[in-house]
């Protein structure tokens, strides 16, 4: 850091004068004055200085204390005058043009993350971090097969331990609708109304009971799988390190586990996405970058979702996605939720059920993530309540019951806002952005100030500076058509977000220095396939589609 001072010191005057520090005292009826030039900025001890002018001056010891504070207060009072001088000097430097603001800018880094390598206390690395690394190694290695054959046996466990749970609980409504039925037509008879509800809370109780039951043996199973998983990966690395020990065996365990019946051939159409188109663009005023671009007709879900049994190409899907987990290059998913932070209604359920359908062997499982949220939007709102509360105190009436609804609603987010969760047990994901959206996305009067397509913004300017190279956005801003959705409606909501979208991803360029990406724009299957293609036909007009040049050689 001191380059960058005399950098800009060389620009202006170089503060290097001497002072003279004047100090006064009296002994009897003599009065004596002692006068020591001193040069600036003083590069030697005080105490040592006040040691020594004592001792050549003859100076007597009952002023030795006084004499110590008056040179100290001179030192400080002279030497800040130096330094805002100094600063002065530097700062009309800058303003005038005389320092190149560049050139002091990677000085002033390069300095500090020198002082912060030589001062900053080295941190322990931590088990997730070392746990991490050797994945990372065995996952680009032979071994990557085996990991992904375990993980696949931890998959299917799972899913036979939710279906058990369907069953049970499907019978277990059966079982209660009948009885309810029998009650039902007893009321009025020999039953009252008292007694139909004694028997509801009672079938409340037992699948509340069978819930947790079921609950808990899952949250067990899939701990011990992911400790049984990350030992095993442990061993299974230190051995593959260790020439003298054979790690065969392990690599080679259970080969057969990606199986294929003649059911699934039959469905292997129905799994496919039935229509996709694919285009190439290109993005920048001067410097262009090539981004590409896709609309599909699929359900959000299909990104994370994994199939029970093997196909060649959802085998290569997750082989990617774990050669990507600790990379440069993560994808991510838009998913629209509502205000709550939550797993319990919705979409939000339908994806929190497919995330517990695999165990999580390197982040928190779902719930414990959305916790986390949780705590820090009561923090962050409870921050924003209490400066607004001092901010607003002398407001009117309205504003006043406008806070206090604020207030109730701490726990909630606001359109526009979005949390992240991260993910190594989906299909194709890594990160989901939780995009909160309002009824108003319905109507057909949203703007690009909207806080959905600022919330869109916001997504992709994490994606550039975190490193997530695809992101699936639902172009219409829903998962579900609906009847007010027409054909004008879908229309226009596409082209305002295509719009956005191509001038959030020019800003990129600013973001990020310009790195390629792949954005995938997502319309609900319900959609007609006569829609899809208007769209498909939108996407070049509004973009700058890269064209094909034929090369022809002249006889």
């Amino acid at each position: 850091m001191q380059k960058a001072f005399e950098m800009i010191s060389n620009q202006g005057t170089v503060f290097n004068k001497e002072r003279i520090f004047l100090y006064k005292f009296s002994f009897g009826k003599q009065h004596f004055v002692l006068t020591v030039p001193l040069k600036f900025p003083v590069q030697e001890n005080v105490k040592h200085l006040h040691r020594r002018l004592m001792l050549l001056h003859n100076l007597p010891c009952f002023i030795e204390n006084d004499f110590k504070e008056s040179l100290n207060r001179f030192i400080e009072a002279e030497s800040l005058q130096d330094y805002d001088r100094e600063a002065a000097a530097a700062l009309e430097a800058t303003q005038s043009g005389k320092v190149d603001l560049h050139q002091l800018a990677s000085i002033w880094a390069k300095s500090y993350t020198e002082a912060t390598l030589e001062h900053a206390r080295p941190e322990d690395s931590s088990w997730d971090e070392d746990f991490a690394n050797v994945y990372h190694d065995l996952i680009h290695s032979p071994a990557s097969e085996t990991l992904l054959n375990l993980e696949h046996n931890y998959f299917v466990s799972i899913s036979e331990l939710i279906s058990e749970r369907d069953i049970e609980l499907k019978k277990l409504h059966e079982r209660q609708s009948a009885e309810m039925d029998k009650v039902m037509q007893e009321l009025g008879k020999s039953l009252t109304d008292q007694d139909v509800n004694m028997l509801a809370a009672q079938h409340f109780e037992l699948q509340q009971v069978l819930e947790n039951k079921w609950n808990n043996e899952l949250k067990q199973t899939t701990a011990i799988q992911k400790q049984e998983y990350q030992e095993w990966v442990i061993k299974l690395y230190e051995d593959l390190k260790n020439p003298n020990t054979t790690a065969s065996d392990e690599i080679n365990i259970q080969p057969n586990q990606w199986r294929e019946s003649i059911e699934d051939r039959g469905q292997l159409f129905e799994d496919q996405r039935q229509l996709e188109e694919s285009f190439t663009i290109h993005l920048g005023a001067q410097l262009k970058t090539m981004h590409n671009l896709r609309l599909l007709k699929a359900d959000m879900l299909d990104f994370c979702k994994h199939k029970r049994n093997h196909r060649s190409g959802v085998k290569l899907h997750r082989l990617q996605t774990a050669l990507s987990l600790y990379s440069t290059s993560l994808c991510g998913l838009v998913l629209l939720v509502d205000n709550r932070i939550s797993s319990y209604s919705g979409i939000k359920r339908d994806f929190a059920t497919v995330c517990q359908e695999c165990t999580d062997f390197h982040f928190p499982p779902i719930q414990e993530q959305l916790e986390v949220v949780q705590q820090v939007v009561l923090y962050a709102r409870a921050q924003r309540s209490s400066k607004s509360r001092r901010l607003h105190v002398n407001r009117s009436n309205g504003r006043e019951d406008k806070s206090k609804n604020m207030e109730q609603s701490l726990s909630h987010i606001l359109p526009g806002e979005f949390y992240i969760t991260r993910h190594s047990n989906l299909s194709e994901i890594h990160v989901t952005f939780h995009l909160c959206v309002d009824d108003n996305v319905r109507s057909g009067n949203i703007t690009a100030r909207d806080p959905a397509i600022m919330g869109l913004r916001n997504i992709l300017k994490v994606c550039c500076t975190h490193d997530v190279t695809t992101v699936s956005i639902p172009l219409l801003l829903v998962h579900d058509m609906s009847e007010e959705m027409t054909i004008s409606w879908c229309l226009k909501r596409a082209e305002l977000v295509f719009k956005c979208v191509k001038g959030f991803m020019m800003e990129m360029a600013s973001w990020d220095g310009g790195i390629s990406r792949t954005v995938q724009f997502l319309v609900p299957q319900s959609i007609s396939e006569e829609m899809f293609y208007q769209l498909s036909n939108m996407l070049p007009q509004i973009f700058r589609v890269s064209s094909t040049l034929t090369l022809t050689s002249k006889h």
